[in-house]
């Protein structure tokens, strides 16, 4: 991947919304340098940067997790004696993975100097060396688990045309995103959505003109604080939620191992629901809210009316529109961490990277949840229905990952 300033801003920007407010502990530093990894790496940061961010996080689990065994491992059973230092196997578990994947050499630097850092604070020792050795072969093992996960399956979608006749460009993104390996899920359409409401029902109505209202560029009736939201949650990737998870995991007090547990299941959750989403979006290929408001007079629903200019607060993307996709990362995220502790949290604060001094607080991960689906149709690229459909199927992603993988030993 060729290094811009756009591609290093990005960075730039991602660390300092992320700007995770806990102690700097092992776990949080190098979630920290995941997260941000998500906006530099092939495939953009709600697929590709969500597959690093795992990566890293499960390698980390898998090595700390060997030297003070709690848990069921992710796949490989690693050898290690309590005495080995979990901090420096946390880090080249880390190291290990991001340098193979990320290739901006600024990035490379930066992550060169943390672990030089986060070393050098250990006692030299065979418990140092030998935890550097541990979290090396997590690494590894972790490149050689993902090295055949499809992920670097190439775009071939074909625009339906006829020889000589333009169609509208750039083409749709991660459309083979549902063909990737998924960590936690079976396959890829183990939770598929239903299918959206019917054209002809009051449920498409009631979505239509919601969204028609309250997610227009211009002339819309939202308020300030919905606008607000709306930019707000522009914001994509695992700068979204990693901070979320991080902030609960500082307030109970969890130590390296269950901090790394717990960042290591909201990882899976979230990827399998990246997985998931593309999976139920390109099975409907259902029209975005610009489309389908543009030909409301040919929906066959009479309580839809057109709008032949209308446009979205913010620009549509690049794939279908059912279901939500940031409505089932959130959820997917905040499920996986209320089947661990239940939904009511500490205060949580989140920024973001495209309404900067904004923060937004929650108490409830459900709270999170609701306001991520408003924030989409106040962004006008998402139906209500989408966004409570995505927070389910979210749900269900989340709490299969909690269920079934680094379980508690007996």
């Amino acid at each position: 991947m060729r290094t811009t300033a756009a591609s290093l801003r990005a960075v730039a920007l991602a660390t300092a919304a992320i700007g995770f407010p806990v102690h700097a502990d092992v776990i949080s530093d190098w979630s920290e340098k995941a997260s941000a990894a998500a906006y530099v790496v092939p495939g953009g940061p709600g697929t590709g940067g969500a597959r690093v961010a795992t990566m890293v996080h499960v390698a980390m689990f898998e090595a700390v997790n060997a030297i003070e065994p709690r848990y069921s491992p992710y796949r490989v059973k690693l050898r290690a004696e309590p005495s080995w230092s979990k901090e420096a196997a946390a880090s080249a578990a880390a190291y290990g993975v991001l340098v193979k994947i990320v290739t901006v050499p600024e990035q490379l630097k930066d992550y060169e100097a943390l672990y030089r850092a986060s070393l050098a604070r250990i006692p030299e020792g065979d418990a140092k060396s030998r935890a550097i050795a541990l979290g090396e072969q997590a690494a590894a093992a972790m490149l050689v688990e993902r090295a055949n996960d499809s992920a670097g399956i190439v775009n071939d979608w074909r625009p339906v045309t006829a020889p000589g006749v333009y169609v509208a460009t750039p083409f749709p993104v991660a459309i083979n995103w549902a063909k990737i390996r998924p960590f936690g899920m079976q396959r890829g359409d183990q939770f598929r959505a239903p299918p959206p409401h019917a054209l002809a029902s009051p449920q498409w109505a009631r979505d239509y003109n919601e969204v028609k209202r309250l997610g227009a560029k211009s002339g819309s009736s939202r308020t300030d604080e919905q606008t607000r939201i709306a930019k707000f949650w522009e914001f994509i990737g695992p700068g979204t939620y990693n901070p979320l998870a991080l902030q609960v995991a500082k307030a109970r007090n969890l130590d390296v191992v269950d901090s790394a547990r717990l960042m290591a299941l909201v990882s899976i959750a979230t990827f399998d629901a990246s997985v998931a989403v593309f999976d139920s979006k390109y099975a409907y290929n259902f029209w975005r809210p610009v489309t389908a408001i543009r030909n409301g007079d040919v929906d066959g629903n009479d309580a839809t009316e057109r709008d032949a200019t209308w446009e979205p607060f913010i620009p549509t993307p690049q794939h279908p529109e059912y279901p939500c996709a940031h409505c089932t990362f959130q959820s997917s995220a905040a499920s996986a961490l209320r089947a661990m502790y239940g939904d009511d949290i500490a205060e949580v604060s989140l920024v973001s990277t495209t309404l900067p001094g904004e923060i937004r607080k929650f108490t409830k991960l459900s709270a999170y949840e609701e306001e991520v689906v408003n924030a989409r149709i106040y962004d006008g690229v998402h139906y209500r229905t989408s966004g409570e459909v995505g927070t389910k199927l979210g749900r269900s992603v989340g709490e299969y990952a909690v269920a079934n993988y680094l379980k508690p030993l007996r």
